[in-house]
């Protein structure tokens, strides 16, 4: 595996930001990227790099320490991906690295993201206004869906089998809907009897289900049953069924009380992002000014 060449006048540690935008955009080695995907790896490694230094030249960054031991997990982490350390050092190589050189970009990394962390506990503090607000203009976000219990009974559809074309596979659902009649007290029987499928042993058990979790068929059948309604025949790409609706379990509203915690978590999430992209903003603006 060939080593990868940096320019002279470029940092080491840039080679840090190749190798970690190269496994995050095509989960390759520098040494294994053709000519156009590393001329895009070198592009967004430019900006990235460029990014850092200027956050760590920030007055936010003037004070920050990372401990020895924060640095040291950060490097055993890397190193815990390699079974032992020559195979380690030999990755390292290839890539444009060396152990004291990844240790600088790790401290880097770490510096940039302790920055990162100190712009974003500068927010706005999240009240419980902006909370309903969000609670009510997002109501879709705390929608649990309608829900139907329902067995099914089916008889498979095979050419290869006589009692299995599909007029004899008709013909016999027609005969079996006939002797059940209407009565939901032997349903579970019959299906026991006549399904073919492995829910015959619970049954005809489906179950608990929300929309678009079965046959597209079935799906829009038992869907505008009634519960306790058993329906008519229903064909789908396996075969003849016949459904019935135990239960109908209407779509509910998550309480405000309960959804609080989650709103919380989002609307902090995106007012720290928001600061954070305002101060590289005005940082990047300082910059080129």
């Amino acid at each position: 595996m060939a080593a990868v060449e940096i320019e002279n006048n470029v940092p080491a540690e840039f080679s840090y930001h190749l190798l970690r935008n190269a496994l995050d955009q095509f989960g390759r080695n520098l040494s294994d990227l053709d000519p156009s995907q590393y001329q895009q790896v070198q592009h967004k490694a430019a900006r990235s790099f460029e990014l850092e230094s200027l956050v760590l030249g920030s007055d936010e960054a003037k004070g920050l320490v990372i401990s020895q031991s924060q640095l040291d997990a950060s490097v055993d982490e890397v190193a815990s991906r390699y079974t032992n350390d020559e195979e380690f050092e030999q990755d390292l190589e290839a890539n444009g690295l060396s152990k004291e050189v990844l240790r600088r970009a790790l401290q880097r990394e770490l510096m940039f993201d302790s920055v990162m962390q100190k712009v974003a506990s500068k927010s706005a503090d999240v009240n419980d206004i902006d909370m309903r607000l969000f609670y009510e203009m997002h109501s879709d976000r705390f929608e649990s869906p309608e829900t139907r219990v329902a067995r099914h009974i089916l008889i498979t559809i095979n050419d290869d089998y006589i009692e299995n074309t599909r007029q004899a596979a008709l013909k016999r659902m027609d005969a079996m809907l006939n002797k059940l009649n209407g009565r939901i007290n032997r349903f579970q029987d019959m299906a026991k009897r006549f399904s073919e499928c492995p829910t015959a042993m619970e049954g005809g058990k489906l179950g608990e289900v929300r929309r678009g979790v079965l046959y597209p068929e079935l799906d829009a059948v038992l869907f505008n049953m009634y519960e306790g309604e058993i329906s008519q025949i229903v064909e789908s790409e396996v075969g003849f069924h016949v459904l019935y609706c135990e239960k109908i379990k209407p779509g509910k509203r998550l309480p405000y009380t309960k959804a609080a915690p989650k709103i919380l978590e989002i609307l902090q999430d995106r007012r720290m992002r928001n600061c954070q992209k305002s101060w590289l903003a005005e940082l990047q603006q300082m910059s080129n000014g």
